[in-house]
């Protein structure tokens, strides 16, 4: 079995030469999502140094196990991964069925909303990635515990706290109870 620190080598070579849409290197953005996770344990610290390798890189899910990566942290890397013909709201309703998954998506999705990087996208891609990333948390996040959702976004990116505090109010009024 690989180690944290052999992953994030082979996450960092597989993303080589990638950058994300404000121009950073890629391996930035596995790195902080993996940040987000320590707290959970080894193996989703490693699915989140990997969450984009399958679907960003030439690697595949086979390539994956024969380096060492452990099976679990393979089938949530692939429960992550965008799949052909599949819309963005089925991708995350079947993320949601895997526990573990759905917490690298709260991390991911915690990353990619962070103010001082959606601050360097033109506008109109402001507006509309804060859109599709509010509306794939209004489906996570009822999907996992929020101590757990709160220990990520403290750590990835602390402004969403105010929207897990309004939405923890909204769902417990929901449920019938005092919000």
């Amino acid at each position: 079995m690989k180690s944290v620190s052999e992953v994030a080598a082979l996450a960092e070579a597989a993303h080589a030469r990638q950058v994300d849409k404000i121009g950073v290197p890629y391996f930035e953005h596995v790195r902080a999502v993996a940040v987000g996770l320590e707290s959970f344990g080894d193996e989703l610290v490693m699915a989140g140094l990997l969450h984009d390798v399958v679907e960003d890189t030439d690697w595949t899910a086979e390539q994956l196990l024969a380096a060492g990566i452990p099976a679990r942290v393979v089938e949530i890397v692939e429960a992550v991964t965008n799949q052909t013909g599949m819309s963005y709201e089925e991708k995350i309703r079947r993320i949601t069925a895997d526990p573990q998954a759905t917490l690298v998506k709260i991390s991911d999705n915690a990353h990619n909303s962070h103010p001082a990087r959606a601050a360097q996208l033109p506008a109109d891609k402001q507006e509309r990635l804060a859109v599709k990333y509010r509306s794939a948390r209004a489906a996570l996040w009822p999907a996992a515990s929020r101590a757990d959702i709160e220990a990520i976004v403290k750590i990835v990116n602390p402004s969403l706290l105010g929207e897990l505090e309004a939405h923890a109010g909204t769902s417990t009024a929901a449920a019938g109870e005092p919000a």
